[in-house]
C-alpha cells in the first residue's frame, strides 16, 4: 500500500468513536464535578453500592470494574477521608464488608446529586423530544446486542455499575 491509495469509503457513521468520543467527554465532565467534594467516580461508586446492601470489597470491585488494586486504594482513601470502613461481614464471619459512615452517607447523597446534574446537562444537548427516545434505545443497545463484550485474553467483562 502507498501514500497514494485512497482510504476506503466509509458507508456509516462511525458509531465506536461516537460512543468513546461522548464516554470519555461525559467521564471528564464527571470528574470535574465530583472532583469538586473530594471524590472520585470510583469513590462515588463504591459510597452508593455500598449503601444499597451489605457487600464485599470483591463484589463491590466486580460492580465498578476495578481491580483488587485499584479497589483497595479506593477504599484507603475513603477510610482516610471518614466515609467508609471496613467490617465484619454480619452473615459471614470470614468475609469483611465496606460500612459507609454517616458522612459517608451524607457525601453520596451530595455526589449522587452531582451524578444526576451531570447527566441531565448531557442530555440537555438533546432537543427535549428526543431525549427519552435517545434513552431508550442506548438501553436497548446496552441490554441487547451489546450487552456482553466479546470476550478477551487481557481485559476482564465490564459490569454495570
Amino acid at each position: 500500500m502507498t501514500a497514494m491509495t485512497p482510504a476506503p469509503t466509509r458507508t456509516r457513521p462511525d458509531l465506536s468513536y461516537l460512543l468513546d468520543h461522548t464516554s470519555h467527554v461525559l467521564r471528564t465532565q464527571m470528574a470535574a464535578a465530583l472532583a469538586e467534594i473530594g471524590l472520585t467516580a470510583r469513590m462515588h461508586c463504591v459510597l452508593v453500592h455500598a449503601l444499597e446492601e451489605e457487600r464485599t470489597q470483591n463484589q463491590l470491585a466486580e460492580i465498578g470494574d476495578m481491580d483488587k488494586t485499584t479497589m483497595v486504594v479506593t477504599v484507603d482513601a475513603l477510610e482516610k477521608a471518614g466515609l467508609a470502613e471496613r467490617r465484619p461481614s454480619s452473615t459471614d464471619r470470614r468475609a469483611r464488608i465496606i460500612a459507609v459512615t454517616e458522612e459517608g452517607a451524607r457525601t453520596a447523597a451530595r455526589s449522587q446529586e452531582i451524578v444526576d446534574r451531570v447527566h441531565e446537562e448531557a442530555l440537555a444537548a438533546l432537543p427535549p423530544a428526543d431525549r427519552e427516545t435517545f434513552l431508550r434505545l442506548l438501553t436497548h443497545l446496552t441490554t441487547g446486542h451489546l450487552s456482553t463484550p466479546t470476550p478477551s485474553p487481557t481485559r476482564r467483562p465490564r459490569q454495570r455499575a
